[in-house]
């Protein structure tokens, strides 16, 4: 996504929007809607969807998950420890103004290290959001979890696809650039020449959450199509 989703991801999302759609998003989606709001209603879809996200030789032969009523269930299995994913919009941070927008969708393709150690936080979150948990507590599970050492840390070589040119990442209008992520423990932006002009690569930082999320924009689409040269954020 673009960095507004950050982790669990998570991710990430990053486009920006004005001062004034902020708000007016803060107000348009205060609440959490109506479960069936946030799902797919044709598995097959959402399952293909999900698959986008990573170029067809890695997400063949990956696990998929797609939103039941009670939260994401296996729809597929896999044989390469990828798992790819239709994230919804409490994956942002906790203070977005699109946090429940109901529209949100986010396909990401997760590898085997990503899969143990930085989807499972947002799997948790979903969790919560389905149980009607309010953003300050999923905030304080969050904090509960980090104090009591059970969060769990992004294993070495976490990384994730979002090369789908078929997600909805947030009400400003049309795609993002597809692009590939790296999860890190907390680690300053300045170690990678990170969200400096020409750079190429863009560092979020988890919160409350001590992860880094390294992004880094590539050229097509998982389906071998060319994306834009830049894109404002």
């Amino acid at each position: 996504m673009t960095p507004r989703f950050q982790l669990p991801a998570l991710m990430l999302i990053l486009v920006a929007g004005t001062a004034s759609a902020a708000q007016d998003a803060s107000t348009r989606y205060a609440s959490m809607a109506p479960i069936e709001r946030y799902r797919i209603a044709d598995r097959a879809e959402e399952i293909a969807l999900a698959k986008s996200a990573a170029p067809a030789d890695i997400s063949a032969d990956a696990d998929v998950l797609v939103l039941g009523t009670h939260g994401y269930e296996t729809a597929a299995k896999g044989t390469n420890g990828f798992v790819c994913i239709v994230e919804r919009s409490w994956a942002n941070r906790l203070d977005d103004p699109e946090f429940w927008n109901p529209s949100v969708r986010a396909p990401m393709c997760y590898n085997a290290a990503a899969a143990r150690s930085v989807l499972p936080p947002y799997l948790q979150r979903t969790d919560a959001a389905l149980a009607g948990r309010s953003r300050l507590e999923i905030r304080d599970r969050i904090k509960a979890d980090l104090a009591g050492h059970t969060h769990p840390v992004p294993e070495t070589a976490a990384m994730c696809y979002m090369l789908s040119n078929r997600g909805h990442l947030g009400d400003a209008p049309g795609h993002w650039l597809p692009h590939v992520m790296f999860f890190l423990p907390h680690v300053d932006a300045a170690a990678f020449g990170g969200n400096r002009p020409g750079s190429p690569v863009i560092v979020n930082q988890g919160d409350p959450e001590p992860e880094t999320v390294i992004v880094i924009p590539v050229s097509r689409w998982s389906d071998g199509s060319p994306a834009p040269t830049d894109h404002t954020m």
